[in-house]
């Protein structure tokens, strides 16, 4: 029997699941809590499974090992809290 380790990212895939959306601040940006490490880059792009554009990533939150993120979304409205985000990376 064969056992095969689950992972929420694939290297090179080019996705990479950020988290889920807690809120939206009052400024108006996405607060996402980091899932995994390595913390990603600001201005890396956001998308949703879907892989359509949500927004940017606009600033780095909270203690290292647990930290938020920060996303400047590109479409207005309030339907983005409990949504996994992915991270759109370059390859």
């Amino acid at each position: 029997m064969a056992f095969f380790a689950f992972r929420w990212s694939v290297p090179g895939a080019g996705l990479r699941r950020l988290g889920k959306v807690l809120h939206m601040s009052k400024s108006g940006n996405l607060i996402v809590r980091l899932e995994q490490p390595p913390v990603p880059a600001e201005r890396t792009r956001v998308v949703d499974y879907k892989i359509k554009r949500i927004g940017t990533i606009n600033n780095i939150l909270g203690p290292v090992k647990s930290p938020y993120v920060s996303v400047k979304p590109e479409v207005a409205g309030e339907g983005f809290a409990g949504r996994v985000l992915y991270l759109l990376e370059d390859n």
